[in-house]
């Protein structure tokens, strides 16, 4: 029987050391890709000719979908505000050449896709970027506290991302190539007190991409999920750049190294770094009325001094 024991915790001790060797070696891949950009450039443009954005009226969606123009593909901006589209569409246009379509949808709908899909007929999409999303309440606050719009976020958070997926994966299928960006966030990586609606949200679509990365991987199809921390955007108030808050245009640049590095990536080396450390932090801590209140006071004084939110 001592020996079973022993025998045991010898196994379950390798296993611990295998996990986090898995750890450290992604962690240097992430390193190593930070400072040395090995992606051949014309990766992106060989998944096929056109990359369809959602939420590209600003913040990160108008920077993946200058970035991706300026690699060379033709671009679908998707988003609610026809003026927004129509400016960035022509910016776009004017700085890189690429040819640009537009969408105007809101996805806070969900009798839209019809007619995106109608829109999108006869173009060959190599790469699809779900971004478009929204934050109920920027300040932390408990949920009976925060706007009781809890179809819009559902609508614009989860089934956004499952619809145009279901639309555009099939034709990638088909041409066996594609990549899939979904972008979820730093708070979907354990439950958030006081932001409870949007990282639950924001958690569905981690799960999601992952076990579609698992069903479709073998098909020559990359399907990658980031969650990535702060970033200056109108979403975030335009928070103050730091080390740690990177500006949309940073974070999409950087982002665009780690697309072959696996299935979730924060997207940036700092807020891997800041991803490992918040790992270190026991669940009972976070889940306590010492954090909340630490939250509710240190944090929302920093977001005031920060931004513009008064």
């Amino acid at each position: 029987m001592g020996n079973v024991i022993e025998q045991f915790f010898i196994f379950v001790g390798l296993l611990v050391c295998v996990v986090y060797l898995v750890k450290c070696v992604r962690f240097s891949k992430c390193v190593f890709l930070h400072f040395w950009k090995v992606l051949p450039r014309s990766f992106l443009k060989s998944m096929g000719q056109w990359a369809v954005i959602t939420g590209a009226g600003d913040g990160i969606g108008k920077a993946y979908s200058f970035e991706l123009a300026r690699r060379g593909l033709n671009v679908v901006l998707i988003s609610r505000t026809l003026e927004k589209l129509q400016a960035v569409a022509a910016e776009i246009e004017w700085t890189t050449g690429s040819s640009v379509k537009i969408i105007q949808a809101d996805f806070t709908k969900d009798d839209i896709y019809g007619y995106i899909e109608e829109k999108l007929k006869g173009l060959e999409i190599g790469i699809l970027v779900n971004n478009v999303g929204m934050l109920p309440s920027f300040l932390p606050s408990q949920f009976l506290n925060t706007p009781d719009d809890i179809q819009s976020l559902i609508h614009c958070n989860i089934t956004s991302v499952v619809k145009m997926t279901q639309m555009i994966l099939k034709h990638m299928e088909s041409r066996r190539k594609g990549l899939i960006l979904n972008i979820s966030s730093g708070v979907a990586l354990f439950p958030w007190p006081l932001y409870s609606s949007y990282s639950a949200s924001k958690a569905f679509v981690c799960t999601f991409s992952k076990a579609l990365q698992a069903e479709y991987k073998a098909k020559g199809i990359t399907i990658q999920v980031l969650t990535p921390y702060a970033v200056s955007t109108p979403m975030t108030k335009y928070l103050n750049t730091s080390l740690i808050t990177k500006t949309a245009d940073e974070f999409v640049k950087e982002s665009l190294n780690y697309v072959t590095i696996g299935d979730e990536i924060c997207g940036c080396l700092a807020h891997e770094i800041l991803a490992s450390f918040l790992n270190l932090i026991p669940s009972w801590v976070v889940y306590s009325n010492v954090f909340r209140k630490l939250l509710l006071t240190h944090y929302i004084d920093y977001l005031k001094r920060n931004t513009n939110v008064r």
